[in-house]
């Protein structure tokens, strides 16, 4: 009797354990989703801000959304390429924004399939 009662404590305890784990993986999951947004989010507004391109942390932040663009909306063979004028700028929010956008509702559905 003393057995059956330690086991079903220890599963209890393990249920709990598991149900944390996916609880934190499913928050971390969500947190990398949106910090790629918002680099992706970030790198847009220094096109639209004209930020200076020899500042460090501009080319910082454009390298790491050049990284995490996904390839399909990349700004050298974009899904969209507008024409004049401001091409440029008009290109990498919508591409880009659209990058962040997608990154956001696969981090929402990541969050979700993962949390107990």
């Amino acid at each position: 009797m003393a057995d059956k009662t330690a086991d079903e404590g220890t599963g209890r305890s393990t249920t709990l354990t598991v149900a944390r784990v996916r609880s934190v993986a499913s928050r971390a999951a969500w947190v990398v989703c949106l910090t790629l947004a918002l680099v992706l989010a970030a790198a847009a507004f220094s096109f639209a801000l004209d930020a200076n391109v020899n500042n460090d942390l501009v080319k910082l932040v454009r390298d790491l959304a050049n990284a995490f663009d996904l390839g399909f909306f990349d700004l050298d063979e974009p899904v969209k390429r507008f024409k004049n004028p401001n091409s440029d700028v008009k290109t990498a929010l919508f591409n880009y924004g659209i990058a962040a956008v997608v990154y956001l509702i696969v981090g929402r559905f990541l969050e979700r399939l993962i949390r107990p």
